[in-house]
C-alpha cells in the first residue's frame, strides 16, 4: 500500500542554507578581490575583510573602507 503526500505532508524549505558566511569566509581566506553590485546599481570593488549578520567590510585600494549593509546588496561576485 502507497501512501499519497498531500501539500500538508511536505517541508518547508529551510529560511538559511548557511552558505554565505561559508562563502565570505573563503573570499576572506583568499584575498579574492570581489565587485559588489547594490540595490542602487552602484558597483564597488574591494576585498571582504570582515562580515557578519547585518554587514560586510570592503577593503579598498582606491578609496575609503566600506561597511555595506547586506540589505542594500543585489549581490557580488569574485572578479578575474
Amino acid at each position: 500500500m502507497t501512501k499519497t503526500v498531500t501539500a500538508k505532508n511536505k517541508l518547508k524549505p529551510p529560511d538559511q542554507t548557511l552558505e554565505e558566511p561559508k562563502y565570505l569566509k573563503k573570499l576572506i581566506e583568499k584575498g579574492a578581490p570581489v565587485c559588489v553590485r547594490l540595490t542602487n546599481n552602484e558597483e564597488i570593488l574591494g576585498k571582504v575583510e570582515f562580515y557578519d549578520t547585518t554587514f560586510i567590510r570592503i577593503t579598498r585600494d582606491d578609496g575609503p573602507n566600506l561597511f555595506v549593509f547586506k540589505h542594500d546588496i543585489k549581490y557580488l561576485y569574485e572578479v578575474g
